[in-house]
Order: structure tokens, then C-alpha cells, then sequence
């Protein structure tokens, strides 16, 4: 997990330690405030369906909280740095002078002496890829031998970081989406979206205030994040009558073409009870029909 390398440095020296800080109401929108071309539906794919998301999101019984939030952590900063390291050469102090967001979001810095400070978006990204790395990287945070135990304050320290990482993913959406869908890296970039907003949800990790400001894209995708993972197992009888309930309730035919999150509309079919009794008085007209005409006859 190498640290995202840029093109151009920013002129701001020396070494910031701390966590980023949002703040509302300035800085200027950009084009996607405008547009908001992630919004698209034809940009909304991604290479995972929500259940496939959820299931990978949910703790395996046995296993320790502090253990699985660990593992869910690293492979969510792997991706979110490997995919800021592909749009790093266009996120410059020239063309984002600001580390911003959704919304006219500007996320500030706390520097060493603890006082806020506003830096060019890839100074604040490689600040935040050094504390990063810097933490999982140390055995006495999370630890790589079953000798060593995780300290109490292990969750707030997972909470720092995907704040962090959260305002990555935001910059990226709100600065770069397009030089991301111009490298068809936009799924993938969609993908780590969804896992980490389960996985935030899933272990209550960023607060909404922070968040909000991709909440649209949430709803979006349709990121159900509130239910239980295996509610929406396409494979469960339950969620099968759901789907059939819901449908029923709307009065709309049910269809799969443009719905990611339903595998097959013939599994609904297969369980929903008013079409096995259509299919049996059916049966029934047919047998009459048949009995009538031979007594014609």
C-alpha cells in the first residue's frame, strides 16, 4: 500500500498531524455542484450488487468486532488510495487550490500546534494517506499477532480515519468524477461508495453531518444500509415475499430489467402464492371447458 503520488507537490511544508475539519459554506461550487454528473444514471453502475456489498460487510459470527473492523478499514483504504492515484495528476494546488466537497464543503487541516489550517486538496490527501498508513501500520493500533490486543480506543481511531477517507471519496466526486468515468474507473469508484457507506451504517462510524453531502448519491443508488444484510438475500424465502408484497402494494408490474438489486424476477414468481392460484383456477377453467364440450359432442 504505497502512499498516492502526485505530479505536482504543493509549496506547503512541513508535517501536519490531526484529523481534517469540515466546514459549510465556503469555497466556490464546481461543475458537478452544478450538474452533479455522478448523479447519472447511466454513471450509477458499480461491480457489486448491494446484497453481494452487505454480505461482505456483515460480521462472521465468532469472530471479534475490533478484528473485523480492522480488516474492513485496510481494504476500504486501499481502494480509496488506489483510486485517488489514478486521478492524482489532475488534482494540483493549480487546479484544486482547495481541499472541497459536495455542497461548497471546504475541509480544513489541523496542523501540529493544533490550529486549522487551509491547504491545496493533494497536500490535504497526502496528509491524510501519511496519517493512514502511518496508523495501520502500527502494531500497537492494529495489531498483526495474536499476542498483541487492540486499545480501548480502537473505534474512535477507526472513526478518524474513515472521516478521512471520506472526505477523499467526496473531493473525488465533487472535483474529479469526470476524469474518473474518462478512465472507466467510475464503477469501481461507485463500489467503494456503497461498501463504505454500509460499513459506516453497519458500525455507526461518520456522523451524518459529514455524509449528507453525498446523501443524494445514497439514494441514488439506493443503498438500503438500514436493514439487516441478510434481509435482502435474493436467495431467502422471506425477502421473496417482500418483493412480492411491495410489488402488490404499488400496483406496479414487477420487472428486473434496470433493478441491480433483484437477480431474477422468476424466483418472486415461483413463490408468490396468488400465482399459484391463478395457474390453478386456470387448471380448473381448462377442465370444464374440456368436460363441456364433450358433453356437446
Amino acid at each position: 500500500m504505497g502512499k498516492a503520488r502526485r505530479k505536482e507537490k504543493d509549496s506547503a511544508t512541513g508535517t501536519a498531524v490531526g484529523v481534517g475539519c469540515s466546514i459549510s459554506g465556503t469555497g466556490s461550487p464546481g461543475a458537478n455542484d452544478e450538474g452533479k454528473l455522478y448523479l447519472e444514471s447511466a454513471l450509477l453502475e458499480r461491480h457489486l450488487r448491494e446484497t453481494d456489498l452487505k454480505r461482505l460487510v456483515k460480521m462472521p459470527v465468532g469472530l471479534e468486532e475490533n478484528e473485523w473492523m480492522a480488516s474492513q478499514t485496510i481494504a476500504l483504504f486501499e481502494h480509496v488510495n488506489l483510486i485517488y492515484g489514478t486521478i492524482s495528476e489532475f488534482c494540483t494546488s493549480t487546479t484544486c487550490p482547495d481541499m472541497t466537497g459536495p455542497g461548497m464543503r471546504t475541509y480544513l487541516w489541523f496542523d501540529e500546534k493544533g490550529k486549522k489550517v487551509k491547504v491545496a486538496a493533494p497536500q490535504y490527501v497526502d496528509y491524510v494517506m501519511t496519517f493512514i498508513q502511518k496508523t495501520i501500520n502500527d502494531e500497537t493500533v492494529f495489531p498483526t499477532k495474536s499476542a498483541n490486543a487492540f486499545p480501548s480506543s480502537f473505534k474512535p481511531i477507526v472513526k478518524k480515519i474513515c472521516r478521512l477517507m471520506f472526505h477523499v471519496i467526496a473531493h473525488v466526486y465533487h472535483s474529479h468524477f469526470r476524469e474518473v468515468v474518462l478512465l472507466s474507473l467510475h464503477a469501481h469508484l461507485n463500489c467503494v461508495f456503497a461498501h463504505f457507506t454500509i460499513f459506516n451504517e453497519t458500525f455507526q462510524l461518520v456522523e451524518d453531518k459529514e455524509t449528507e453531502i453525498l446523501q443524494d448519491l445514497s439514494l441514488a443508488m439506493k443503498l438500503t444500509t438500514t436493514s439487516d444484510p441478510m434481509d435482502d438475500d435474493p436467495m431467502s424465502d422471506s425477502n421473496k415475499e417482500n418483493i412480492i408484497t411491495k410489488q402488490s402494494s404499488s400496483q406496479v408490474p414487477f420487472t428486473t430489467e434496470n433493478d441491480p438489486h433483484v437477480t431474477t424476477s422468476s424466483d418472486c414468481k415461483s413463490s408468490s402464492p396468488s400465482s399459484s392460484s391463478s395457474e390453478n383456477t386456470l387448471a380448473m377453467k381448462q377442465t370444464a371447458l374440456v368436460s363441456n364440450t364433450s358433453s356437446e359432442s
